[in-house]
C-alpha cells in the first residue's frame, strides 16, 4: 500500500496529508486560486480544499455548515450531508497568530462532475 504523504497547499502557506492515490487536480485541469482539489487515481471520490471569504452574519459551526451548504447549492449538488463538525485547536495551527478560531467540516456531496448531468 502506498503511505500517506504530506503535501503543501496554497503555495505551501499550510500543508495536508493526503491519502494513497491522491493525484492534484491541477496537473489535469485549471483549479480556481482559492482551491485545492484532489482525486482518487481509482475510485471516483475526491477531496476539496477551499479558502472562503469571511461571513459576518456566521460564526464558528454555524459559518462551517453556511458554507458547505452554500457550495453544495452552487454546485447544484444533489446530496448535501454533514458528517461532523469541530473545533481546532489554534496551538496547532500554523496560523493561530491571524485567527481566532478555525473549524474543519467533515461531509459528503453528491455533484455531477463537469459535462455530467446532475
Amino acid at each position: 500500500m502506498e503511505p500517506t504523504r504530506d503535501y503543501p497547499l496554497f503555495g505551501g502557506a499550510f500543508s495536508a496529508t493526503l491519502p494513497p492515490g491522491a493525484i492534484d487536480v491541477s496537473d489535469l485541469r485549471p483549479v480556481p486560486d482559492n482551491q485545492e482539489v484532489f482525486c482518487h487515481r481509482v475510485t471516483d471520490q475526491s477531496l476539496i480544499v477551499e479558502l472562503l471569504e469571511l461571513q459576518a452574519h456566521a460564526q464558528g459551526e454555524e459559518a462551517a455548515r453556511y458554507h458547505f451548504e452554500d457550495v453544495g447549492g452552487v454546485q447544484e449538488a444533489r446530496v448535501v450531508q454533514v458528517e461532523a463538525v469541530q473545533p481546532l485547536l489554534l496551538e496547532n495551527l500554523a496560523l493561530r497568530g491571524c485567527c481566532q478560531e478555525a473549524w474543519i467540516l467533515s461531509g459528503k456531496q453528491q455533484v455531477a462532475k463537469e459535462n455530467q448531468q446532475p
